[in-house]
């Protein structure tokens, strides 16, 4: 059995989601997991989102750790946001303080689905991490809110999702496995033309992320998500994936560039949503 940590700052549904599809697989006997904690950067009563997020790990049973990065940000009279690597020293110290709250815990692999902070290097050093990340590779770096607007800004013909190691370096670790998904196409095009001739900063004063363009794109990755995921535990959990030295390897200890899932991830989301 593959022993996981699962690492989320809960704050959106989507969170909730993820935790719930890999939870039900669990249960049901589909996947050879045990998640072994969860670590969630907010406390209770930080947002409505958060507090859902809580309420459903405890009503699964897993030991939660809740330590608000909010609040340390503040005793050090610093905002929480970090745009890049070169993480403050108030960002290492909170590392460290996570690290120590999960002492106890001694898992072979932990996952980020929906963490907003960016790791440094001494937890990078500590676990094996890995992370969802709403792009393809060589896609846009952020969050999935900055992916999109990057994507239009790029006129980008397709996007994806993928699951890599977590490095010092933001959102550019080895590849384990992605799936693509085109943005062009009859369900697209009609909303590029919407958007043709305005500034993309008219497009988000206008509309943000309401923009049927963004939906789109939105709805399209969220729903590869879960079974990327899912299929990169059933991997590792079978030591199909091993990490060793920061490197991916498949079961002959073969360094592996990615696996492309994308004929797996399709099948999938048919299944789903059969007019798809």
């Amino acid at each position: 059995m593959l022993h996981i940590g699962w690492f989320s700052t809960a704050r959106g549904n989507s969170s909730r989601i993820l935790l719930n599809s890999v939870f039900d697989k669990i249960q049901n006997g589909a996947l050879d997991v045990q998640i072994d904690f969860v670590f969630c950067s907010r406390e209770p009563g930080e947002s409505e989102n958060t507090d859902l997020f809580i309420k459903q790990v405890n009503d699964y049973k897993i030991p939660l750790i809740c330590f608000s990065v909010k609040k340390f940000a503040q005793g050090y009279q610093q905002p929480v946001g970090v745009k890049d690597e070169n993480l403050p020293g108030w960002r290492v110290e909170y590392d460290r303080r996570v690290m120590d709250k999960l002492k106890a815990f001694d898992c072979k692999l932990c996952l980020l689905a929906g963490y907003m902070l960016i790791v440094g290097p001494e937890m990078c050093a500590l676990y094996n991490m890995i992370n969802l990340h709403p792009a393809l590779p060589s896609g846009p770096k952020g969050t999935w809110q900055e992916v999109i607007w990057q994507l239009i800004k790029d006129n980008a013909n397709e996007s994806g999702v993928m699951m890599h190691l977590v490095t010092p370096t933001l959102d550019r670790g080895p590849v384990i496995s992605f799936c693509r998904y085109p943005i062009k196409g009859p369900a697209f095009d009609p909303h590029w033309a919407a958007i043709s001739n305005s500034p993309l900063d008219d497009v988000k004063a206008k509309a943000g992320q309401e923009n049927e363009l963004f939906k789109l794109i939105r709805q399209q990755g969220f729903e590869r998500e879960t079974p990327l995921i899912l299929h990169t535990l059933t991997a590792f959990s079978s030591s199909k994936i091993v990490i060793s030295g920061n490197i991916p390897l498949d079961e002959r200890k073969t360094p592996i560039a990615g696996y492309d899932l994308t004929a797996e991830i399709n099948l999938e989301i048919k299944k789903i949503n059969p007019g798809n």
